[in-house]
């Protein structure tokens, strides 16, 4: 069976993290080869205008296609750049174990109104 997009490999489950860097590598090699400069950007008059089987609009496709891989990317460094900062801006562990203490001895006790 084969797998599906983003699903799990024979080892577990797939990486989501995207390369942009790689993709580009990829796609700019595609281009050369195909050797059908100028590309008309994906769903422009100009594309649409090409024939389905025209190899420029698959192409021009995988163009725009890399944009959201570079988002992708973008954002995985974010992401990443945001854990490392929260990880070092407390002293967690120290946190956790307040927490797991409870209020300790501070305890006010409710006292009822009473009307008269």
């Amino acid at each position: 069976m084969a797998n599906k997009v983003g699903g799990a490999g024979p080892s577990g489950p797939a990486s989501r993290q995207v390369s942009w860097p790689e993709v580009n590598r990829f796609l700019t090699e595609v281009v050369k080869a195909a050797n059908c400069a100028p590309l008309p950007v994906a769903g422009t008059p100009a594309w649409c205008e090409l024939a389905d089987d025209d190899m420029r609009k698959l192409i021009s496709l995988a163009v725009a296609g890399e944009h959201h891989v570079l988002r992708c990317d973008l954002e995985q460094a974010a992401a990443a750049d945001a854990a490392k900062t929260i990880a070092t801006a407390e002293d967690w562990p120290a946190i956790a174990r307040q927490i797991r203490a409870g209020r300790g001895p501070a305890y006010v006790p409710r006292h009822k109104e009473t009307t008269a």
